[in-house]
C-alpha cells in the first residue's frame, strides 16, 4: 500500500528527500491531485503530497506580481487577483472534471509543472512565458532558487523555463513567483454559424491577422457546439466558430462590429456578452465536451494552418470526434478506448503537419502504461533530456516513468 508525505515546510521537504536519497526510494510527487492521471502511472510507492505548502506569500499588484507557496489552491489565487480587477493571462485550464475528479482542485504549482496554457495563449503566452521565479529541491535534496521579482532577470540560468512542463521529474517546487496583468473591462466573443473546418479555419485567420486583437479563436463541429452550457452556441443547431475580443467597453464594441462585418459573407453570426463568453470559453479551456463519456482524449499541437488536416485524420478514425482551439493549431480529439488509441494515426499526421505534439491526456492506467503519452523526442532531444534529467535528479528518485518508461 502506498506511504503518503505531507510535509508542512521546506525543512521538512529537505529531511524527506535526504530520506529517500540515502535509501534510493523513488516518489510520485503531487500538488494537490487534480492531475494525478495526466502522465504515465506512477512507478513510486511512496507520495509527497506538497499541498502541505499553501499560501500567498506576497501580492504586489500594483507591480503585477505574486509570489505563493507551489501547493496553494489555484482557486485561492484567482480570487485574490479578481479582488484587484487582475488575472493569469494564459489562462490555466482546470483539467479536474476531465480526468475523472472535482472542479477547482489544482494547485499553482501543479499549473506551472505541467504549463498547461488556456485558450489566450495565441495573444498571451503560455505559462511558462509568466513564471517568473521558482524555490525548489532537487533529487539531490540540495536547494535551488531562479528568478524573481521583475520580468527581465539576467542573474543566471532561467529555471523556471525548465522546470515548466517537467511534470515534477526534475525538482520538487515549494514556491514560485507569476506574472500576473488587468482583467480586461469587457468581453465579448463573436460566433459565426454553420461553417466547415476549412471556411472556420479561414474566419478565424482573417480575425487573427486582423488589427482587432481577438484573444481567442475556436472551431466547435455540430455536435460537439450542441454540448455546450451556453444556450446560443447548444441551439445553433450547426458548427459554430468563435472569436473572443476584450479590452475597454467602447473599443469592443468597436471591434466586434467590424469582425461581424468582415466576417457575415462567410456565415450568420450573433455575439456572446459578458458572462455567456465567459462561460463558453470556460468550457473550451477545460474540454468539457468531452467531460461527461469515457473516450480517450488526446492533445494535438500543430501550426494552425494544418488543423483542419489533422482534424480529417481524426474523422477517419470510427467513433471520434475533435474540436479546435488557437486559431486551428490545437486540436482536442476524443477516440474509443480501443487499438492503440490513434496514437499511430495521429502522430504520422503531426509529422505530416511539419512537427507539433501529440499527448495523450485521458485514459486508462493500462493504456497510458503501453503507450508513449507524451509526443517521443528526436534522438538529440532525448538524450540532451536525459542529460537535464541525471543533472537535477541522478538517482531518478522524483516521478520516475511519468513522462518516459522507466525514467
Amino acid at each position: 500500500m502506498s506511504e503518503t508525505f505531507r510535509p508542512e515546510s521546506d525543512s521538512q521537504v529537505a529531511e524527506l528527500l535526504s530520506w529517500a536519497l540515502a535509501e534510493e526510494l523513488p516518489l510520485e510527487l503531487r500538488g494537490r491531485g487534480s492531475k494525478a492521471a495526466l502522465g504515465r502511472p506512477s512507478q513510486a510507492e511512496k507520495t509527497l503530497d506538497l499541498s502541505g505548502l499553501s499560501g500567498i506569500l506576497l501580492y504586489e499588484a500594483e507591480e503585477l506580481v505574486l509570489k505563493a507557496r507551489a501547493g496553494t489552491p489555484l482557486a485561492e489565487i484567482e480570487a485574490a487577483l479578481e479582488e484587484k480587477n487582475q488575472q493569469l493571462a494564459f489562462e490555466p485550464c482546470d483539467l479536474g472534471p476531465l480526468l475523472g475528479g472535482p472542479a477547482g482542485e489544482g494547485s499553482i504549482g501543479g499549473v506551472f509543472a505541467c504549463n498547461l496554457s488556456g485558450p489566450r495563449r495565441i495573444k498571451a503566452g503560455a505559462a511558462r512565458d509568466h513564471f517568473l521565479g521558482v524555490a525548489a529541491y532537487s533529487g539531490r535534496a540540495e536547494a535551488f532558487k531562479s528568478g524573481g521579482r521583475v520580468v527581465k532577470n539576467v542573474t543566471g540560468y532561467d529555471l523556471c523555463k525548465v522546470m515548466a512542463g517537467s511534470y515534477g521529474t526534475l525538482a520538487a517546487m515549494t514556491e514560485v513567483t507569476v506574472k500576473v496583468l488587468p482583467a480586461p473591462e469587457k468581453t465579448r466573443t463573436v460566433l459565426v454559424f454553420g461553417l466547415d473546418e476549412e471556411k472556420a479555419l479561414l474566419a478565424m485567420t482573417q480575425a487573427m491577422t486582423s488589427s482587432h486583437e481577438v484573444s481567442g479563436a475556436a472551431h466547435l463541429p455540430a455536435a460537439l457546439a450542441a454540448r455546450s452550457g451556453v444556450s446560443l452556441v447548444s441551439g445553433a443547431g450547426g458548427s459554430v466558430t468563435a472569436l473572443r475580443v476584450e479590452g475597454p467597453g467602447g473599443s469592443v464594441a468597436h471591434r466586434c462590429a467590424a469582425l461581424r462585418e468582415t466576417l457575415g459573407a462567410l456565415g450568420e453570426t450573433e455575439e456572446l456578452h459578458s458572462h455567456n463568453s465567459q462561460s463558453f470559453w470556460a468550457e473550451l479551456r477545460d474540454v468539457r465536451p468531452f467531460v461527461e463519456e469515457e473516450r480517450a482524449v488526446w492533445r494535438i499541437s500543430v501550426a494552425p494552418q494544418a488543423g483542419p488536416a489533422v482534424g480529417k485524420v481524426v474523422a477517419g478514425l470510427e467513433g471520434a470526434d475533435c474540436f479546435y482551439d488557437w486559431g486551428g493549431g490545437l486540436v482536442w480529439a476524443a477516440v474509443p478506448l480501443s487499438g492503440d488509441l490513434g496514437a499511430e494515426a495521429l502522430r504520422c499526421a503531426v509529422a505530416a503537419a511539419g512537427g507539433g505534439h501529440a499527448t495523450l491526456v485521458r485514459a486508462p492506467s493500462d493504456y497510458r502504461a503501453s503507450l508513449p503519452v507524451f509526443q517521443p523526442l528526436e534522438p538529440v532531444q532525448a538524450a540532451l533530456s536525459q542529460r537535464i534529467k541525471e543533472s537535477f535528479d541522478p538517482k531518478g528518485l522524483l516521478n520516475p516513468g511519468r513522462m518516459t518508461a522507466g525514467v
